[in-house]
């Protein structure tokens, strides 16, 4: 995370998405899913739960694993990112013509399947 609790790294952002998407998640699965170290994701984790954003909970079978879920502050901090790049890709795109936007919209439900398919 950055300096902000508005600010997050990429990765952390990345993180909560991906908590917001499958819900609750162990911390080994998200590590792997993230493509980082579990110690990594671990310091990653108690930053975002320091903050707020993450809660950690104990798996009621198997007191070893760690399970992780996004909290509604999270949400809420997602939510705000998601209007703020809304908000600065709004003024360009009202600039383009009918043509580019024919041509962008046509383009959304190619990128629709290879987001998809990228999704875990």
């Amino acid at each position: 995370m950055t300096s902000t609790r508005t600010e997050l790294s990429l990765t952390a952002a990345a993180t909560l998405s991906t908590l917001r998407q499958t819900g609750p998640a162990r911390l080994t699965d998200l590590a792997a899913t993230e493509g980082v170290s579990q110690p990594s994701m671990t310091a990653l984790v108690a930053r975002l739960t320091t903050a707020g954003l993450v809660a950690r909970s104990g798996d009621p079978t198997d007191r070893r694993v760690v399970v992780l879920s996004l909290t509604d502050e999270g949400a809420a901090l997602l939510d705000r990112r998601r209007q703020t790049r809304a908000a600065r890709l709004a003024e360009p795109l009202a600039h383009l013509d009918d043509d580019e936007v024919a041509s962008i919209t046509a383009a959304l439900p190619a990128l629709a399947r290879l987001t998809a398919a990228l999704q875990p």
